[in-house]
């Protein structure tokens, strides 16, 4: 399902980046750290007939990802800015291709396509996900649990979200902290959609304790192991009855489709950070859908920027799993736009305003800045 109608071509003026600190409303621990406050970008975009809103969402450290803050923010203001404003006139369908020369640096790229995407669109009046191929106007929210002080503790976090109404679970589980976790959430819930995310935290010599998990009725184990070992993933799934679904390992449509072809994965996380942009995300959902293999949108603790786009990402007809795309308030106390994302009976509501659909919170945006740069023309 190629997007059926492309974005109009925009005359950039130059960009605006920003490094943003935002408090988390409590620490968020996974298998390689834990975060207290969220270290992001966000990407202006500045054109002659509006302005356009983007999200760089690596963290401050290369742990989850090799792309951290001060990569993107260099690569951004020395590299692939200044190849952007070189064009002058481009349409977001051309962002890729400008930028392709430059190696890596997905979520860079992502932000700036998403950026540029928003500026079109909102100059057409034309809905972010009218454009992507939404096809509901709300998407059932999950959330991820991270790590907690033990199993008992699992279950009150656990019991704590399921009373706001999410629909499915996801809790973050690495060696030693995963069968005793998992059982005490299933015993404590029942038949709740679960599943479970090692954010690559295991090696084939774990394969005895991951079919562990077996016996829990999960809808998924999410990357348990390193990001390029799509054989060992192969011979891994091959030895469990839980779908194995890849996160970090798919950077590309070209990804999804080669792990696809090994038996490497039967379920994939899109987040459009990680895979280079919301046309990307798009292309993995088509490959996806036509080989009957489930998707799902994924989260990176995204501001109601990213949030907004997610939204609409998971608004298309193969995104047949609940994602990431919880409330505002699971991560924030302050958002930094002025209707952050929310929940309505386990369900985030698609923005149906022109672009992202959202308008942000100058205020907010300012207190949470600690570093700004223009690039221009």
């Amino acid at each position: 399902m190629p997007i059926a109608r492309p974005a109009a071509s925009i005359a950039l003026q130059g960009f605006e980046l920003r490094v943003l600190h935002l408090p988390l409303v409590s620490p968020f621990t996974t298998s390689f750290g834990t975060e207290t406050v969220r270290e992001v970008i966000v990407v202006r975009a500045l054109t002659d007939d509006g302005d356009g809103w983007g999200e760089i969402v690596t963290g401050a450290a290369p742990l989850y990802s090799s792309e951290y803050t001060q990569s993107a923010w260099d690569v951004a203001t020395r590299f692939l800015t200044p190849a952007l404003l070189e064009r002058g006139t481009l349409a977001p369908e051309d962002v890729a291709g400008v930028l392709r020369p430059f190696i890596g640096h997905r979520m860079v790229k992502a932000g700036l396509e998403l950026a540029v995407l928003d500026a079109a669109l909102r100059a057409e009046g034309r809905p972010l996900g009218e454009y992507l191929g939404a096809v509901r106007d709300r998407v059932p929210s999950g959330v991820s649990v991270g790590i907690q002080s033990d199993p008992a503790a699992f279950v009150d976090a656990v019991g704590g979200y399921l009373d706001e109404g999410y629909v499915r679970i996801k809790i973050k589980i690495k060696p030693g902290r995963d069968i005793a976790e998992t059982a005490a959430v299933r015993a404590a819930f029942g038949g709740i959609p679960l599943q479970v995310d090692a954010n690559s935290a295991y090696t084939l010599a774990d394969v005895e304790t991951l079919a562990e998990l077996d016996a829990f009725d999960l809808l998924l184990i999410e990357q348990p192991l390193q990001e390029d070992d799509i054989v060992d993933h192969a011979t891994l799934a091959r030895h469990l009855r839980t779908p194995v679904c890849l996160d970090e390992s798919i950077v590309s449509a070209k990804a999804a489709a080669d792990a696809l072809a090994l038996g490497a994965t039967s379920v994939i996380n899109v987040k459009a950070g990680r895979v280079g942009g919301y046309l990307e995300a798009v292309a993995i959902h088509d490959l996806c859908r036509d080989a009957g293999v489930p998707v799902w949108c994924g989260g990176m603790l995204e501001t109601g920027i990213g949030r907004a786009a997610n939204a609409a990402l998971a608004a298309l007809p193969g995104f047949t799993l609940p994602g990431d795309v919880s409330a505002s308030s699971r991560f924030y106390t302050r958002d930094i736009v002025t209707e952050p994302a929310v929940l309505e009976d386990g369900h985030v509501r698609v923005p149906t305003g022109p672009g992202l659909g959202v308008e942000i919170d100058q205020a907010a945006l300012d207190d949470v800045t600690v570093e700004r740069v223009l690039v221009r023309r």
